[in-house]
């Protein structure tokens, strides 16, 4: 039998976390899928569940001094609807494509991370945005740059008693975002590519500042510096014409049913220039 624990407090969560081996839900839309694929393959059992939905506090969006905070409960669909500046646009962008609206309304953002999916379409928009993870565990909290987060294919550097409270996203004057992917469909799709971009320019149109990471072309989603600094003082209008294939180096693409990896590579091109030919538009 499966227990199921739901604390109404940080503490108490922590404290459970500590002493059980829990899987901690939020939305929980991976909860069934995951359970149901073990059982698939022979394998009745499912950790404990530690439920922290009724935790106060936690589905916030706040600006700070030094940028935005957002909660650990803060869902798909809430962060759609948030006023927040254009550096968010690739991160609503890829919020409409997260599942359909059921997933939306009960999914969030922080579960899309820790899930540490290759075609997690949250996880590259996080990575142009420079975000960072926020860790609550029995010696107190810490934060850790995403980068350091993610360790490998669908792991985290989450420690065995810690629990993801928040998204820190710094301050970026005059930022604009987008995000494309590509599926083998247009709708309730797993990603063959996706490419999201975080610009800002300087008052003669030329970028000051890009972040550009591509993901589901590497068991993690890569930052790509080499372009990043290839744009770097490119007018905006120009910033298609940049993208070469040499700058995807770093990706290493596998070859599966939705796609080759010299497919992903490919298409991965194509999207970094649509997405960087949008920001001009």
């Amino acid at each position: 039998m499966t227990a199921y624990h739901r604390p109404h407090s940080l503490a108490e969560a922590l404290a459970i976390r500590a002493t059980h081996d829990v899987a901690v839900i939020a939305g929980g839309t991976d909860i069934y899928p995951a359970k149901a694929a073990r059982r698939a393959w022979g394998e009745p059992t499912h950790k404990d569940v530690l439920d922290i939905t009724a935790i106060a506090g936690l589905d916030r969006i706040e600006e700070t001094a030094s940028g935005w905070r957002i909660g650990c409960l803060v869902t798909w669909s809430a962060l759609r609807r948030a006023v927040l500046p254009p550096l968010f646009d690739g991160l609503k962008a890829a919020a409409k494509e997260v599942g359909g609206p059921q997933v939306q309304n009960r999914g969030t953002v922080v579960g899309n991370l820790c899930t540490a999916s290759p075609a997690g379409d949250g996880i590259p928009n996080l990575m142009a945005l420079d975000a960072c993870v926020e860790l609550a565990g029995p010696e107190g909290r810490r934060v850790v740059p995403l980068r350091d987060f993610l360790v490998g294919y669908r792991a985290t550097a989450l420690g065995a008693a810690e629990i993801v409270l928040a998204l820190h996203v710094p301050h970026l004057a005059g930022a604009q975002a987008r995000f494309e992917k590509l599926g083998a469909r247009r709708y309730l799709v797993i990603s063959i590519a996706m490419a999201a971009a975080v610009v800002a320019t300087d008052g003669t149109g030329r970028i000051a500042v890009a972040r550009i990471a591509v993901g589901a072309c590497s068991a993690v989603a890569q930052r790509l510096p080499v372009l990043e600094a290839a744009l770097a003082g490119v007018a905006l209008r120009d910033a298609a014409a940049v993208p070469q294939a040499s700058h995807l180096a770093a990706l290493t693409p596998i070859d599966d049913v939705r796609g080759s990896a010299s497919y992903r590579r490919d298409a991965a091109l194509t999207l970094l220039r649509d997405l960087l030919r949008g920001f001009a538009a």
